[in-house]
């Protein structure tokens, strides 16, 4: 919701640029004091995976698959991260694919559709995008988790935010040389910005990266459908925009789908139940 704002104001790979300079800075003060971390020579290849492919490629796609396809559509295909994640951990990581979690991926992306809606117009190139973004996540996410569990979270995420940060600055100056009459600064837009940097860029990161360390990846993903509910919710609080029967009905969908999850991964009992209550 505050990116397609941010994005009405500024040029796409801008936007980019500035939320990640934003959570660098912000990251910058919270680890001053702390013992800098040491980093391994053989765990270099994965800050740079998360750095080039996690947050600058796959964040910067998913910025021009909103663009293109527009917030919902954008948001719906997202919501197969926890699909893509789970997959490839049960492949890379080894971790089980267990009923709980199919059922759980399925009733959630469910959930999503029902609140989003198909759309009336659908863009091809945006939907590329977007599924492009969320196969770099995925595959960032799965691959980076092991690897990087042994670092502080805090420090790791501000590292690949520098590299991020970098990445984005050439392609940022390329886009205002072509577009410098489109850019539009004003307190809204500001404010916007330091929303997305501190609190959707640097914090939800370091949120994202701990939890990598503590849960296995394929759990982590499956609450990634949340971020539609949340942002349909806040669409209702601050924009006053009513609620619907298929709102009811998705955001229950996301509930039990990501209390299966958990619950049915917890109780191997549960499963049976299911299926003599779907199939008996």
């Amino acid at each position: 919701m505050v990116s397609g704002f941010v994005m009405g104001k500024i040029p796409t790979f801008m936007a980019c640029f500035l939320r990640f300079v934003i959570a660098f800075a912000a990251l910058t003060l919270m680890t001053r004091g702390r013992e800098k971390i040491h980093i391994g020579k053989s765990d270099y290849k994965y800050l740079l995976l998360m750095g080039i492919l996690g947050y600058f490629l796959s964040v910067d796609l998913q910025f021009l698959g909103t663009r293109y396809a527009g917030s919902g559509m954008a948001s719906l295909l997202n919501s197969l991260n926890p699909i893509v994640i789970t997959i490839l951990s049960a492949f890379l990581l080894k971790e089980k694919m267990t009923f709980g979690k199919i059922l759980g991926m399925f009733l959630s992306v469910t959930g999503v559709y029902l609140i989003l809606g198909g759309g009336s117009t659908v863009s091809k190139v945006g939907i590329m995008l977007s599924l492009m973004s969320v196969a770099g996540w995925s595959f960032m996410s799965v691959m980076t988790r092991k690897a990087l569990q042994k670092y502080d979270s805090l420090q790791i995420t501000r590292y690949g935010i520098m590299i991020a940060m970098f990445c984005n600055f050439p392609v940022c100056m390329c886009e205002l040389h072509e577009n410098a009459s489109a850019v539009t600064f004003d307190f809204p837009c500001v404010i916007g910005l330091l929303y997305m940097g501190i609190f959707c860029t640097g914090v939800s990161y370091i949120l994202w990266n701990k939890s990598l360390m503590l849960l296995e990846a394929g759990t982590c993903s499956a609450f990634y459908p949340v971020q539609p509910l949340v942002s349909t919710v806040l669409g209702i609080l601050f924009l006053h925009e009513k609620t619907t029967v298929s709102f009811v009905v998705g955001a229950s969908f996301i509930v039990v789908g990501i209390l299966s999850g958990i619950l049915i991964k917890r109780n191997p009992s549960l499963p049976l139940v299911f299926r003599k209550a779907f199939f008996q």
